[in-house]
């Protein structure tokens, strides 16, 4: 590994307690070493400007959440770069490396031991009425239609590669990848499915019918979802990002996109163990075999600190 990016969330006290460490430790192992210390701002400045091959580093390491994982996907979504998460968030589901392991998880992708997760994403494009295209975006997660904070409950239509799906009178309807499933789309009810997997979720949000539930969908699925009525402005969220205005009439076209995005993970890494700690399942309430009972429930789960999904 000779070229590095570190892209450090500095607002997280957390990570500000680990960064000078961190860099001293890659500097040892790499040859360039660039380090950004204002994560989203310099994620923004090389989404606008762009970046060339020539420019891309071997690995991005990123000091952060889930969160700034996303907004490192979206700054390198057309030339994607393997990118190792460290978590000092609070769930960790992308940033997948425990905040007091980053020594090791460092030295096993140096040594070729880390392994890569080729994580599905999504490419949607918005039409108007007139069916003129009026923007497009990249999600890793996903992408959720909306109604406005001030209106009420909208109607939008869902098809399949063109088949009629149903109309859903709720207030929102996600789109997820697998990588999704546990983020906005866990939280309305949607399933969990390994990050490894293909295929999109359709995850309504308090629908009218008690009848709508999440739909597992085939991973070549076009999925289309249109505006079929709404009192006031429907917005649409890509990855937590970017609103797009959408109004009746207006449809988004979202499929799988060609490129998967490889994230870094530890060799020995249980997606099940992942999903127990992020989530706090037990199973029992009898303590943990190796958990002292004296430690903070924090030091189980290391959910960092100041951010969420």
């Amino acid at each position: 590994m000779r070229k590095v990016f570190l892209f450090a969330d500095t607002k997280k006290e957390g990570v500000r307690a680990i960064l000078t460490d961190v860099v001293a430790y890659l500097e040892k192992r790499c040859e360039s070493l660039l380090v950004h210390r204002d994560l989203r701002k310099q994620c923004e400045l090389l989404r606008k400007r762009g970046i060339t091959p020539e420019e891309l580093p071997d690995i991005i390491v990123v000091l952060g959440g889930d969160g700034s994982i996303l907004t490192v996907v979206r700054a390198f979504q057309a030339l994607p770069v393997p990118t190792l998460g460290i978590n000092l968030g609070r769930i960790g589901f992308l940033a997948s490396v425990r905040s007091d392991a980053w020594r090791a998880a460092i030295d096993e992708v140096f040594n070729g031991q880390a392994v890569l997760e080729p994580r599905m994403r999504l490419s949607a494009e918005m039409y108007t009425e007139r069916d003129s295209r009026k923007a497009s975006a990249v999600a890793l997660n996903d992408l959720l239609v909306q109604r406005g904070a001030a209106q009420g409950m909208m109607t939008l239509s869902l098809h399949d590669s063109g088949s009629w799906v149903s109309d859903y009178r709720a207030d929102g309807l996600i789109i997820a990848s697998p990588s999704g499933s546990t983020a906005h789309s866990l939280a309305a009810g949607g399933p969990i499915m390994a990050p490894s997997m293909r295929g999109l979720v359709a995850t309504p949000i308090s629908p009218q019918s008690l009848s709508h539930r999440p739909m597992v969908m085939h991973p070549n699925s076009v999925l289309e979802i249109g505006v079929v009525s709404a009192h006031g402005l429907v917005t649409v969220a890509v990855d937590g990002h970017g609103f797009y205005p959408m109004r009746q009439g207006d449809r988004v076209v979202v499929r799988q996109h060609p490129d998967t995005y490889p994230l870094l993970a530890r060799p020995e890494s249980d997606p099940y163990l992942r999903v127990r700690e992020r989530l706090g399942w037990r199973g029992t309430f009898e303590p943990e075999p190796d958990m002292d009972l004296h430690d903070e429930p924090a030091a189980q789960s290391d959910p960092g600190q100041g951010e969420m999904l």
